[in-house]
């Protein structure tokens, strides 16, 4: 399972705004945009991606500590997974400081999922950031818009539901599938669970693990 956080603002904060102008006219108004220095108000998700599934959406309007990361979204949506899945599960999420506290350690011990290895510094393969894009851009087509909180709350929730999971599995292949050919990896299938592990060596160890 790929997991992560991201925020959704009811501003948007991206920056890649373009514009054609004339010379020297850059910081004339009608060639500026007031911008909300933290995007404005918005909400907290958290999600989950296997292939041929997802988790619910998880949202919240206050930031994420290592508490409600253990009691909220391992308790709740990881180890369902994880029941469902076997003892072959694995589970990714990266190194912000509530998914390493404590007791989120001794949770996922307690309930044995195993934790994929994400070095610092280390390369962001995690494909559930393109999804965060594909939601961001369904929310900004969705008309009308969301104008308030609660509308950006059940705007989320749809979306989510509504993104093809066909998509969201081209992405996670789109990972796979360029190291199977690569010389000295190795394929295990598990034909009583009807799981893949995929193991291969690249700068850092990474394993892995997806319904095939």
């Amino acid at each position: 399972m790929f997991s992560d956080e991201s925020r959704f603002s009811l501003q948007s904060d991206s920056r890649r705004t373009f514009i054609w102008r004339a010379p020297g006219t850059r910081y004339h108004q009608e060639n500026t945009i007031e911008r909300h220095r933290y995007g404005g108000a918005g909400w907290l998700v958290w999600g989950g991606i296997i292939l041929g599934s997802r988790t619910d959406l998880h949202v919240q309007n206050v930031t994420m500590t290592g508490h409600i990361y253990r009691d909220v979204i391992l308790e709740q949506h990881v180890r369902l997974f994880r029941s469902a899945m076997g003892a072959e599960f694995l589970f990714m999420d990266d190194n912000a400081r509530p998914h390493r506290a404590n007791i989120v350690d001794e949770c996922l011990q307690s309930e044995d999922i195993t934790r994929m290895d994400w070095q610092a510094y280390s390369p962001d393969f995690n494909p559930i950031e393109h999804v965060w894009d594909m939601l961001g851009r369904r929310i900004a087509a969705r008309q009308p818009p969301p104008t308030c909180l609660p509308e950006l709350r059940r705007a989320l929730l749809d979306e989510w539901c509504n993104i093809p999971q066909d998509q969201i599995d081209n992405l996670i292949l789109s990972i796979v599938r360029p190291v199977l050919h690569r010389p000295g990896d190795i394929l295990h299938i598990n034909h009583h669970t009807n799981h893949v592990i995929l193991f291969f060596v690249n700068r850092f160890f990474f394993e892995i693990c997806s319904r095939e």
